[in-house]
């Protein structure tokens, strides 16, 4: 054991246990977390036009402060550009993280002094608590890797701005500083690819031994090493590597490839960020979902899905969720963020402690006939057959089919790149519609009643999304595929660059 683990081992076995105090009583945080907001946001502008004064319940608050996308909190953010103190939460952030919006352009998620903490804290907590509870510490003694955006800022305003991940390389602490790469430097570069080149030189004869990033841009990471390298496996190259950390998207599609790239089964530390706030991150390597983020300056709604385009719909505190019911997250936070409609959607599988399953996007759906397929239904459907059959998928998305040329019946289309094919497409392809069919019984409707026909399977080329991500500007970084659509956008995009076989 190196000098750092044994320095941090009792501050990892302190967090853990602070860890397992709040987690047992998450809706006891969550009533903490409720007063603080209501308390630091009643001398705001947002308090003020909102009666935060008369808010003395849960109830009376949800008759003040409706749900909300950016679009709606966008005059408030104007003001706070605009120099403006006391706006949305006292005194004025110390940072926006910038992200894109599919309707909203460039959106500007305000960091507070207070709400920090929840983003690195956060990070170091799920780390810490890995630590405390499997012994493995040693990784805080090599070299670690964070695949992350830029850390180079912008003002607007006289506020410093820039992607979430590299305002976060701003809050790592000197001691854990000398032990990161790539360089500060080799993280500013902008293109992914020239950015990628950098980093596996700065890295290839390092001790690497916890690397952390969204899973296909890792895998971009570990192609390039054992090109360059040589070596079979990335447990050549660093035989001390031992944590994965990720998050951004389900792991499961890309586990077999990763793995098989390493050369062995790592443990994998998930967790759930977003500019807006930590939501979620895995507290135990054997138990299901993610624990909820209760006692960190975030309080949490929930609206079924089926509701969230409502006038007036259904809004949960955590005391009333229900195990197995698909929600829309919705999230109060102390940088200001109020009946933020987050658009994602959530599953609890837990509530000793408050487990969560990312199931997927609001946004990110198929209900062109009325089936609203979501992402953690197709994702299930194809991970279970392609396991059943050995087969590899490197990546897929999913749109509809609503006027076919080849004429008949509509259809869900599906567009995979495949590591290895099935040797019979059209089986393949059945046994997934089946799986389909049994994880969402509205579509099994429509495929019964003869309104849709069976899925379709559109083989793509080799490295087809990666050329559809670097089409967009979005390759690298925090980005990811989204799994479907309710349109045919991206499905268009690949015929037009030729990546359909």
């Amino acid at each position: 054991m190196g000098f750092k683990t044994m320095l941090i081992k009792p501050i990892a076995n302190k967090i853990a246990k602070d860890i397992h105090r709040w987690a047992s009583h998450g809706v006891q945080a969550q009533d903490v977390v409720f007063q603080q907001l209501l308390k630091g946001g009643k001398r705001t502008a947002f308090g003020k036009d909102h009666n935060f004064d008369k808010i003395d319940s849960y109830e009376a608050f949800k008759a003040q402060v409706p749900i909300r996308d950016y679009e709606d909190l966008k005059p408030y953010i104007e003001r706070i550009k605009a120099g403006e103190a006391n706006v949305l939460w006292k005194g004025k952030p110390m940072y926006f993280a910038k992200t894109s919006g599919t309707t909203s352009g460039v959106k500007y998620i305000p960091l507070t002094k207070d709400s920090l903490p929840n983003h690195f804290g956060t990070a170091r907590n799920a780390l810490f608590n890995y630590f405390a509870h499997s012994g493995n510490g040693q990784f805080l003694d090599g070299k670690m890797i964070f695949l992350s955006g830029s850390p180079a800022l912008e003002k607007v305003g006289d506020i410093l701005t820039g992607r979430l991940s590299g305002i976060v390389n701003h809050q790592v602490p000197r001691w854990l500083r000398m032990n990161q790469l790539p360089s500060f430097k080799t993280n500013c570069i902008d293109a992914w690819e020239d950015k990628l080149e950098a980093i596996v030189k700065e890295t290839i004869d390092q001790d690497m031994r916890m690397i952390s990033g969204i899973p296909p841009w890792v895998q971009m990471y570990y192609e390039r090493l054992l090109e360059e390298s040589g070596k079979k496996y990335i447990k050549d190259l660093f035989p001390n590597f031992s944590v994965f950390v990720y998050g951004g998207v389900n792991y499961e599609p890309y586990r077999a490839a990763l793995e098989t790239l390493v050369g062995k089964r790592l443990d994998g530390v998930e967790t759930y960020p977003s500019s807006e706030g930590f939501i979620a991150f895995q507290d135990s390597q054997t138990e299901e979902g993610l624990l909820l983020n209760a006692l960190s300056g975030i309080f949490f709604e929930f609206i079924p899905v089926e509701e969230i385009h409502n006038d007036n719909p259904t809004r949960l505190s955590l005391k009333d969720i229900e195990l197995g019911v698909n929600y829309a997250l919705i999230i109060n936070n102390n940088a200001g963020l109020w009946g933020y409609n987050l658009g994602d959607t959530v599953k609890f599988v837990s509530k000793d402690p408050y487990r969560l399953l990312v199931t997927g996007r609001v946004k990110h759906f198929i209900s062109a006939f009325g089936e609203h397929v979501i992402g953690k239904e197709v994702e299930e459907s194809i991970l279970s057959v392609a396991k059943e059959e050995g087969v590899r998928i490197v990546e897929f998305t999913v749109a509809p089919q609503v006027t076919p040329p080849e004429g008949g019946l509509p259809y869900h289309e599906w567009f995979i790149e495949f590591d290895n094919a099935p040797d019979h497409l059209e089986g393949f392809a059945a046994k997934v519609d089946a799986m389909l069919q049994q994880q969402n019984i509205y579509y099994e409707d429509l495929i019964q009643g003869k309104i849709l026909r069976t899925l379709k399977i559109r083989p793509t080329e080799k490295d087809a999304f990666r050329q559809y991500m670097k089409s967009q500007g979005k390759l690298g970084g925090q980005n990811k595929v989204p799994r479907l659509s309710n349109d045919r956008k991206i499905a268009t995009k690949l015929a037009d660059l030729n990546l359909l076989k």
